[in-house]
Order: structure tokens, then sequence, then C-alpha cells
């Protein structure tokens, strides 16, 4: 059991952790889910919990918190009409299945296979992030008939391997196919909750060793740093929109991808053993 003093620390970094994932969120768009897998990683393993179904614990109790806020999130932006409900309604069923096949692929994974799943999908995101234009094109409208029947699963899916929301592969997608950026925003907020509802169902029932695991936790869900994060990106959150409504957030976008670059090699680098 870690000594008191740890604990305090690693309760004041997560606190930290919620407000700066807030801020983020609502200053760039940009879903705290990216930034708090990596987090909790750290705070388990510095408590030396987790073992080899340590990556279960973060994606679990990240998407945990994609709940609430993409909740909180999407009903906000419903009330000011920005939430397209067709594409919710056509693409909802298929980002739900590939979010359960995403719970049953992470609960059959070492802890190492989704580091490094986590790293190259998040090297990919950053260097979107950094890059990528916003008048890119793949289409002028969402994919309709077998290519959604396609590339729902997969946003689901690859967004549960991540213990992400909607926002990191629903905004770029919808983006790319020329759904306005505010729009595109407000609906992955929909696509959040379509993700993180049943793959913590899922999670809630996957056996974590009891000696591996931290203190409160149910299933893969721990449940103190659901509760911190919680609190603190409900404070932040309204923080980084007023900021984001004060200063222009590109530049700050293109360091975040940077920052985010360096997480991915990060992470990629622990898988590979180094």
């Amino acid at each position: 059991m870690p000594d008191t003093l740890l604990l305090i620390q690693m309760l004041v970094m997560l606190a930290v952790i919620g407000a700066v994932a807030g801020v983020l969120a609502g200053l760039l768009g940009v879903g705290g889910g990216i930034v708090l897998v990596p987090a909790f990683f750290y705070a388990f393993q510095t408590l030396e919990y987790g073992g080899d179904q340590l990556m279960q614990l973060c994606l679990a109790t990240s998407l945990a918190t994609i709940i609430v806020t993409s909740l909180r999130s999407v009903h906000s932006h419903h009330k000011k009409g920005a939430v397209d409900m067709e594409i919710l309604r056509k693409w909802g069923a298929g980002i739900a299945i590939g979010a359960i096949a995403g719970v049953l692929a992470a609960s059959s994974l070492r802890s190492t296979t989704l580091q490094g799943l986590f790293g190259v999908l998040a090297l990919v995101i950053g260097l979107y992030l950094g890059f990528g234009r916003s008048e890119w094109r793949l289409g002028e409208s969402m994919p309709k008939g077998l290519r959604r029947m396609i590339i729902s699963p997969m946003v689901g899916f690859l967004s549960v391997l991540m213990g992400i929301g909607g926002g990191s592969f629903g905004v770029p997608l919808m983006s790319l196919y020329n759904t306005p950026i505010h729009r595109a925003v407000a609906t992955a907020a929909g696509f959040g909750v379509i993700i993180a509802v049943p793959s913590v169902i899922g999670f809630l029932f996957l056996p974590i060793d009891p000696a591996a695991r931290p203190p409160l936790t149910v299933g893969a869900v721990n449940l103190v740093a659901f509760g911190i994060v919680i609190a603190m990106t409900m404070i932040t959150a309204p923080w980084g929109v007023k900021l984001a409504h004060a200063m222009d957030p590109k530049p700050l976008k293109r360091v975040f991808a940077v920052f985010l670059v360096l997480v991915a090699l990060n992470m990629l680098r622990k898988a590979l053993g180094y």
C-alpha cells in the first residue's frame, strides 16, 4: 500500500490533470481523454498498480469521465441547435457496435499492446492537429451505405482502444466531409456519449486482480480518479471556452500537437520496453 504522502501527491496531480484537461477541452475542442489516459497511466504506475491490466484501468476510467463531460457538452450544444441529430441517428448504432467490440478487444490485450496502439493513434492525431488544414475534403457530405457501415464502427472501436470520446476522430472525420466545424464539434460530443456508455458498462464487469487495482475500483473504473477529474473539468472547461473566444486557439493547437506527439512517442517507447 503506498504511503499517505504519495497518495496525497497523486491526488493533487490528478486534480491538476483534470483542470488542464477541462481547459484544453473548452479551448481547443480536444477531448480530455487523450490527456487523461497517459496521465492515469503515470499516476497508477507510480503507485505500483495495474500490472498487465494497467492500460485497461486507464481506458475505462477515462471513458467514465467522458460520459459526464459529453452529456454536459451535447446538452449545451443541443440547446443552441448545433447538434446534427441526423448524423447521430444514422451513425449511432455503428459507433456503439464498434465501442462494444473495442471493449472486447481491450479486455483481451496486454497493457503493452494497448500502449503501443495508443501511441500510434495519438501520433496520427497529433500530426493531423499540427499539419491538418480546414480546407481538406474527402467528400461533400457524410458517407452513406457501405462506407458508413465500415467507418462508423471504426470510430467507436478505435476510440475505446484509446480511451477517448468522439472529438479526436469524429471532428476531423466530419470536417473532411464538409460538416461546419462548430456543428462537427457539437455532434462529436454526441459520439462521445454513444462510445462511452456501452464501453464503460462493459469495463465495469472486467475482472481486475485485486492486488493490482487502486482502492475504490469497480471493474476497471477507478472511482477516485473519476470523481476528482470530473470535479475539476466541470470547473475549468468553461474557462477554456472563454479563452477560445478571447484569443486565437490555432497557435495553441499546434503547441498541443507537439505535446501530443511527444506523449505518443513516450508511450511507444514504453511499449517497446525502453
